[in-house]
C-alpha cells in the first residue's frame, strides 16, 4: 500500500487512475495533521508528497518521518516543479529518498505504484 499526501486534484485522479489500472493499492492524505498517524496506521511502502503543496506541509512530514525511529525506513518520494530549486533542495535537507520533476512524476507512475517497486530507479 502506498500513501498519498497531496491535495492537488489533478495528481490526484492521475494517481488514482494509475493505481486502478495496476490494481494498486494508494490512500490519499488529505489532512496534513493526520499524515504522520495515518503513516503509523498503515505502514506504506512508499509515501508520495507534492513538494510544491503549502497546505499539506510535506517538508515538516518527511522531517518528522526522518526523525522517527518506526518510520524513517519507510520511501519517500516528492514530486515538485522543475524549476523550484529551493524547495527541491528543502526537500532534500529534511530527508527525502527521492524527487522527481511533475513530469517525470507522471510518466513514471506506472514503474511507481507498480507492485514491488519501493524506488524510482
Amino acid at each position: 500500500m502506498i500513501i498519498a499526501v497531496l491535495d492537488d486534484l489533478f495528481f490526484s485522479i492521475k494517481i488514482k487512475t494509475a493505481a486502478k489500472a495496476l490494481n494498486a493499492e494508494v490512500y490519499f492524505e488529505r489532512t496534513p495533521g493526520q499524515a504522520l498517524d495515518s503513516i503509523r496506521e498503515k505502514a506504506p511502502r512508499l509515501v508520495i508528497f507534492d513538494l510544491d503543496s503549502m497546505k499539506m506541509r510535506p517538508m515538516d512530514t518527511i522531517a518528522a518521518m526522518k526523525a522517527d525511529g518506526a518510520l524513517r525506513d519507510i520511501p519517500t518520494l516528492g514530486f515538485v516543479s522543475h524549476v523550484h530549486d529551493d524547495v527541491i533542495a528543502r526537500a532534500r535537507a529534511a530527508g527525502v529518498d527521492h524527487v522527481l520533476a511533475r513530469s517525470a512524476f507522471v510518466e513514471r507512475l506506472g514503474s511507481i505504484l507498480g507492485p514491488s517497486s519501493t524506488s524510482t530507479t
